[in-house]
């Protein structure tokens, strides 16, 4: 259609390998402005590596992944520091830095790669901080939080970017079973209250189950199928599909 917007994300044959190893082999997958794709499949699947290539953070061996409609595959240095810009990433591990305050934590991403004011940038993420209820945190520091409250705070760093597109690498593995409820929460009301873009990676499967509007399962490196959640747990069309949802939903 004349004027439609391009895909979000983009992911054309693309291969790749480390070392001998082959972890994403003709992976092809496309994500439209504002929907919320989850990938499942077995450890080794490879579906970090697939956030990782479209974070820029490594680079496919052969293929072509887009990101917003640009190519994001042999650009400079420079041109990669632009477009990571319209992307924002949340990884296992929180990653706060544990000398600063969390509002200090947020200012800096903001006060680094966007170049607010320190004004500016503390605006920002209070309301960032509200929108994750962690407000009255704002002065702690990160050992001084839970790790549901870090993985929140995390959260909030990555929205005050204004990211396009946000990547979530199975962001409750590192968090106790009580804490997960929490940040899946958050992540609910993101996706629920902005136009965001989210491509997430999770075993939880429940909660992909109720927040995507497609789940994507992968296995050796390739997609073995994708559909509306409800019909991809309920009536999965691939046997290995089948029996890894049964497996994971059995533990």
């Amino acid at each position: 259609m004349a004027g439609s917007k391009p895909p979000a994300l983009d992911f054309r044959g693309v291969g790749k390998a480390f070392g001998d190893t082959v972890v994403l082999d003709d992976f092809t997958l496309t994500v439209a402005p504002g929907e919320t794709v989850t990938l499942i499949g077995p450890s080794g699947s490879g579906k970090t590596t697939v956030l990782r290539l479209a974070m820029l953070l490594e680079r496919p061996d052969r293929g072509d992944i887009r990101v917003l409609g640009e190519s994001i595959t042999n650009v400079s240095a420079k041109e990669s520091r632009r477009i990571a810009r319209n992307l924002g990433m949340v990884f296992q591990q929180f990653n706060l830095f544990p000398h600063m305050t969390i509002l200090q934590n947020l200012d800096l991403a903001q006060r680094t790669v966007m170049r607010l004011g320190r004004s500016a940038a503390s605006a920002r993420s209070i309301e960032h901080l509200e929108m994750v209820g962690l407000r009255d945190k704002a002065d702690c520091y990160p050992l001084q939080l839970s790790g549901g409250q870090q993985q929140r705070v995390a959260l909030a760093r990555a929205l005050t970017l204004r990211p396009k597109v946000l990547l979530l690498d199975e962001i409750t593995s590192a968090l106790d079973p009580e804490l997960v409820g929490e940040v899946l929460e958050v992540v609910r009301k993101v996706t629920a209250e902005t136009d965001i873009t989210t491509l997430l990676v999770t075993h939880e499967m429940r909660f992909a189950r109720d927040i995507s509007d497609r789940v994507v399962m992968m296995d050796e490196g390739r997609v073995i199928e994708e559909a509306p959640p409800r019909t991809l747990f309920t009536k999965p069309s691939s046997p290995r599909t089948q029996a890894f949802i049964r497996r994971v939903l059995d533990h």
